[in-house]
């Protein structure tokens, strides 16, 4: 047979891990391959950019759903296990989990809000109130959505030298610095009192960016903002940027937003964002050229006459 679209491998997938032990992503697919009777062929088969295989990029797609919507967990990388949540979807929806199912847990919306589509069940079974066009725009910001945070989840496992090093990586890339080897510089460690790394504004170093880099979990709240506003008095800069991988309270940013010296605030949302728009740690997988018709190739003047 061929592979499954994406979501009937969700109830498989659940059913495979309701024994609540922890399953590798590999041991998933050969679990589901067998389930669905796939053969070497089926497996084989890839998607048009040639890069994975369809039934890999399904897979993918069916545990990055379920884990949106809380159905199951990630203990460490490519490794899930069932939720009590998961569970009880499970006894819930002895037929079928997809979309429509997910769509009632508050947490799968945000996910998909990202892309500004609210998933309805009438949403999910139906799109023909959508242009192609509006669909192709609809998938594009679904897969960016996702790309955002995966990046979050890869620099989250990283060393706190490393998120110092690429948050001047993301700025460079930004067109600050432009000076070669001494553009930047990152001042994480003991004694950098509060300044993780300083960044020349523009090619000639008029003024000098001072930054500040919290790998956190934890919402930032405006006493570190007061911190990193002190070090920068220390410095006596006139500008700041200070970014997390999790999020700001109101409180610090309504804070930052009227403090001297300046001071830019950057989520983790923000960042990774970023980073796919200015290509720091993402790659081009491949490009999709959309035509239209060239009306003013077919329109045929009159000739003269006289």
């Amino acid at each position: 047979m061929a592979v499954p679209d994406f979501q009937s491998l969700m109830r498989p997938l659940l059913e495979i891990l309701s024994d609540d032990g922890d399953h590798s992503i590999r041991s998933l697919r050969q679990a589901l391959a067998s389930h669905f009777s796939l053969t070497e062929a089926d497996i084989e088969e890839r998607i048009p950019s040639g890069r994975v295989t369809t039934f890999q990029n399904r897979v993918g797609w069916a545990t990055t759903y379920l884990f949106r919507a809380g159905l199951i967990e990630r203990p460490r990388r490519a490794v899930y296990r069932v939720t009590k949540r998961g569970h009880e979807v499970l006894e819930a929806n002895p037929r079928r989990v997809d979309l429509g199912v997910l769509s009632q847990f508050e947490q799968f919306e945000e996910f998909r809000n990202k892309r500004n589509e609210r998933p309805t069940k009438d949403s999910v079974e139906a799109s023909g109130d959508q242009t192609p066009e509006e669909r192709i725009q609809g998938a594009y910001k679904e897969l960016q959505s996702a790309l955002a945070d995966q990046l979050l989840e890869r620099i989250r496992e990283q060393s706190a030298s490393f998120f110092e090093q690429l948050v001047l990586d993301v700025l460079r890339a930004m067109g600050y610095g432009g000076l070669g080897e001494w553009d930047s510089e990152r001042l994480g460690r003991t004694g950098d009192e509060g300044v993780d790394g300083v960044i020349r504004e523009d090619r000639l170093g008029l003024d000098m960016i001072y930054i500040q880099a919290k790998k956190w979990s934890d919402t930032v709240g405006r006493p570190e903002i007061q911190k990193f506003v002190g070090a920068l008095q220390g410095q006596q800069a006139a500008k700041g940027v200070f970014l997390s991988t999790s999020s700001f309270s109101p409180e610090a940013s309504e804070y930052a937003s009227r403090v001297s010296p300046r001071v830019i605030l950057v989520d983790g949302s923000q960042l990774a964002q970023l980073m796919i728009e200015h290509g720091v740690g993402v790659t081009t997988s491949h490009h999709y050229e959309l035509k239209r018709l060239d009306l003013g190739y077919f329109e045929i003047e009159d000739e003269p006459t006289g």
